[in-house]
């Protein structure tokens, strides 16, 4: 690790979550495939009851292990181990108990299971290579400084809750758009996708407003340090000028997902990732020379928002222009 990077303290921390947490991968994987499940059946109440308690146990059980107990890092990182099986739990159940109701059997079909997996297999590539952006991200934060890193984190926080926000538009034009194309209305649909991605743009305006005013004023809920709480301002700040753009990438995302254009989306994550971490590299080493932690931050930030988010915007705006999309889902219906 370089001299500016993260000292042997956060890297031991980082070991100790990580050790909690990835027993509670299964849980997840269970969660996104529900998840999946509800939201194809448009039955999203259940997701939500799932997110809402999840987090509030895990919040709960925070405290109790972190202040109460006074486990640390570990604490935390059982408290979230727990919260993902619960939310597994909640999810699976009724999935199960609906699919029986259907007349589903639970019994595991090999030929089913392949073609599934087929089928899936663009997305988890579109899935792996958006992962390989954030993890670079996380890199490049260590690179730049422990304050950098924590102020990284506190943003992303509230990033991540704000694309669960816009991520509710992309399934209200997911459902829409994929409505109509069933009905193999082709200018309804247009017009639907249109009148989302407007909304998704919207949405982020807001989103990024409320992003803005909580760096303000809700910054030392991150952190008791003062330099971390000024990065946390500052890195909210220029997400919050970027959402708008977020949004109305976010909205197109969804409903080319649920047309089932898998293999385009795969394609133009995977030459997203290869630019993104491309340039990430560079820009990380030039950035560790400035004197300025707030930059750097910028940097970190604006980076994400130019070619991660915006070259996605890109891909995804150009296709949604096209017809190939609908025309490969009216021939795949």
């Amino acid at each position: 690790m370089p001299p500016d990077g993260c000292p042997g303290a956060v890297l031991i921390a980082a070991r100790q979550y990580l050790n909690a947490t990835i027993f509670g991968l299964p849980a997840m994987l269970l969660v996104y495939a529900a998840n999946g499940i509800f939201r194809g059946l448009q039955k999203v109440r259940i997701t939500l009851i799932a997110a809402v308690t999840g987090a509030l146990l895990n919040t709960g059980l925070e405290v109790l292990f972190v202040f109460g107990l006074h486990w640390g890092i570990l604490g935390s990182g059982v408290a979230t181990l727990i919260a993902e099986w619960y939310m597994g739990i909640v999810l699976t159940v009724p999935a199960l108990i609906w699919a029986k109701k259907e007349g589903a059997s639970w019994k595991l079909r090999p030929a089913g299971i392949l073609g599934s997996a087929g089928d899936g297999f663009p997305l988890f590539l579109r899935t792996l290579a958006l992962r390989v952006c954030l993890a670079s991200t996380v890199v490049a934060a260590a690179y730049l400084g422990e304050q950098v890193l924590a102020g990284y984190q506190g943003v992303n926080s509230a990033w991540n809750f704000g694309l669960n926000m816009l991520d509710a538009v992309g399934i209200a034009g997911q459902s829409l758009v994929a409505t109509e194309l069933g009905a193999r209305h082709k200018r309804r649909a247009r017009m639907m996708t249109d009148l989302s991605a407007k909304a998704g743009m919207i949405m982020g305006v807001a989103v990024g407003l409320i992003m803005i005013a909580l760096g303000l004023v809700a910054a030392p809920l991150f952190s008791p340090t003062p330099a971390v709480q000024t990065l946390i301002t500052v890195g909210m700040a220029v997400e919050g000028v970027f959402m708008p753009i977020a949004g109305w990438m976010w909205a197109l995302d969804g409903i080319l997902i649920g047309a089932g254009d898998y293999t385009y989306l795969a394609a133009t994550c995977s030459a997203t990732a290869v630019v993104y971490v491309a340039a990430l590299v560079p820009l990380t080493l030039w950035a560790q020379s400035w004197p300025s932690q707030a930059w750097r931050i910028v940097m970190l930030w604006c980076a994400i928002n130019f070619l991660y988010i915006g070259i996605r915007a890109i891909f995804n705006g150009l296709r949604a222009r096209g017809d190939a999309w609908m025309n490969r889902a009216l021939s795949a219906a």
